[in-house]
């Protein structure tokens, strides 16, 4: 697995019946990966509950 790279923009459209993601990252790499629509539910709801859930160090 290669190292993570910071990330600077995400583009998203729809191609045909699947969701098109595209990370751009600092040095200009860009990284574009297909999604459906069920995977894209799942990332909302796993972001979603990060952005909840207290941050390390953090009391809840």
């Amino acid at each position: 697995m290669s190292a993570a790279k910071k990330l600077v923009r995400i583009l998203a459209t729809r191609t045909g019946e699947a969701i098109e993601l595209a990370f751009a990252t600092e040095g200009g790499g860009t990284v574009k990966v297909l999604a459906s629509e069920d995977q894209i539910d799942q990332l909302v709801d796993e972001l979603e509950d990060i952005l909840n859930s207290p941050a390390d160090g953090e009391e809840g």
